[in-house]
């Protein structure tokens, strides 16, 4: 019999910056676990060009990410996601759609990368500490066994993830 391969969906309100960097680091550290999506309740409608420099540098997969809007996933025959993780502070306090399937949730907010101000390098110097937020957070993840976990278990396993290292406010309830 099949694994179970799981959809999960990083939210950002631009989707240019943190979702993407979420998106590609679980493709590659997924193992064939999870299939990794992301967007925005208000996309950019580009990916930040840090983000790309950055992912590729670290040997993240690039092909295929696009600035979207969260609206593709909650649309008629879109994949059915089975996690839902916010990265920024402001999506977690938007009122998201009505995911179909019942995902489970977190909020696992980091700094904005794409919000600092300064030289090229201090703003790539950013990407790379937010890239390795996320990879902690997501290699985490990514290990815990998912079939073995009853709901309550895990719902508090994955806000514990939320609060490790470059946690922003941690947020009460989310999407």
């Amino acid at each position: 019999m099949a694994e179970q391969i799981f959809n999960v969906l990083f939210l950002c309100t631009g989707n240019s910056a943190r979702s993407i960097l979420a998106e590609s680091i679980l493709r590659k550290e997924a193992r064939g676990r999870f299939h990794a999506y992301s967007a925005g309740s208000h996309p950019k409608g580009a990916v930040n060009p840090f983000a790309l420099k950055v992912l590729a540098s670290l040997e993240y997969p690039t092909q295929g990410l696009r600035s979207k809007s969260w609206d593709e996933f909650a649309a008629s025959g879109a994949p059915i996601m089975d996690f839902v993780f916010t990265v920024c502070d402001t999506a977690a306090a938007e009122t998201c759609p009505v995911w179909p399937g019942q995902p489970m949730t977190a909020h696992w907010g980091i700094e904005d990368p794409a919000a600092v101000d300064g030289t090229d390098i201090q703003k790539e110097a950013a990407f790379v500490l937010a890239a390795r937020y996320l990879r902690n957070r997501i290699t985490i993840f990514a290990s815990l066994p998912l079939k073995s976990l009853d709901k309550l278990s895990l719902n508090a396993k994955l806000r514990e993830i939320g609060a490790l290292d470059g946690a922003t406010k941690p947020r009460p309830e989310v999407a």
